[in-house]
């Protein structure tokens, strides 16, 4: 089924740096007549895209608690794991590893995509749970950067206080977790850049996103102010534009933080979104009920 793509052009100045709108191109991210695919429906709440070596995308239907897999070729999709540890964001690690936020018990997984099965990874901070690991990213040494907001689950049978420390964390491959930023309202979306050293962290409760220098030891330093605008999810492509959601639909914002174009999605809420295809030329879009693609002259990084 297709759906006709409504894209929106803003010439607005950056958010964040209070360019002048004169200031901003607005940039052509959509391919030429190209449309918004639904290409699957009937989930609860998609979220947590990733892509694997082939540009097939692994996303999660959290309250139905799968792991869904969209095979790009085929264009089709199907469960491929649950239950999934209520697995939220999700990461791919070539050749054969999902790391999936597992907020069913506030864990941090490994999955072994051969296997299925799971390796907890770290479940707590401190002697406390997490308030639940929300959406991540790996570095390109196999360090581990994730989210921990609160968002209070229907489903668990445990009880967080709400008071619980919100951060975003590291966790090297030996093992050492540590807190690299604790002065977010509520953390969600996160993306890096691994060859230029930097993060990008939105704060979805203070409606900000930051982006940070990843230091040698692997913590952040420079934190500015990247655009005025918190997002669940987030993705970036070779130009170092960063794809925030929400409400809107898809916002792109180009490297200085100039939002440059948005991508209209018929659903209320817009969860997340990665590059997907063997060429990542597709952006491949979670939305509530539904799951879309759609073909970019932009490509994935």
């Amino acid at each position: 089924m297709r759906l006709c793509l409504l894209v929106l052009f803003s010439l607005v100045g950056a958010i964040g740096h209070c360019q002048e709108a004169a200031d901003v191109v607005v940039a052509d991210i959509v391919a030429a007549e190209a449309t918004l695919e639904l290409v699957g429906e009937g989930y609860k709440f998609t979220e947590g895209p990733t892509a694997d070596a082939d540009g097939n995308v692994y996303f999660t239907d959290q309250p139905n608690d799968r792991i869904a897999f969209y095979d790009f070729a085929a264009n089709k999709t199907s469960t491929w794991m649950q239950p999934s540890g209520r697995s939220n964001g999700l990461y791919f690690v070539a050749p054969d590893r999902l790391i999936a936020c597992a907020d069913g018990n506030n864990e941090l997984w490994s999955i072994d995509l051969t296997t299925k099965e799971h390796k907890v990874l770290v479940s707590q901070v401190d002697g406390r749970r997490f308030g639940g690991p929300n959406d991540c990213w790996v570095d390109a040494d196999g360090s581990i950067y994730f989210t921990d907001p609160l968002y209070k689950r229907p489903y668990w049978t445990h009880t967080i206080p709400d008071d619980n420390p919100r951060g975003v964390y590291r966790l090297s491959t030996d093992g050492k977790l540590v807190r690299i930023a604790d002065d977010l309202v509520q953390p969600n979306g996160i993306i890096g850049d691994s060859e230029n050293r930097k993060l990008y962290v939105a704060d979805i409760g203070d409606k900000k996103t930051y982006r940070y220098d990843i230091a040698a030891d692997g913590t952040l330093t420079n934190r500015e102010l990247f655009c005025e605008s918190g997002s669940d999810g987030m993705t970036i492509d070779t130009e170092r534009r960063i794809y925030l959601t929400g409400n809107e639909g898809v916002t792109v914002f180009d490297a200085s933080g100039a939002k440059v174009e948005t991508i209209s999605v018929p659903k209320g809420w817009t969860a997340n979104v990665t590059f997907a295809g063997p060429q990542r030329k597709h952006l491949f879009i979670t939305a509530g009920d539904s799951v879309f693609t759609i073909e970019t002259t932009a490509t994935g990084l």
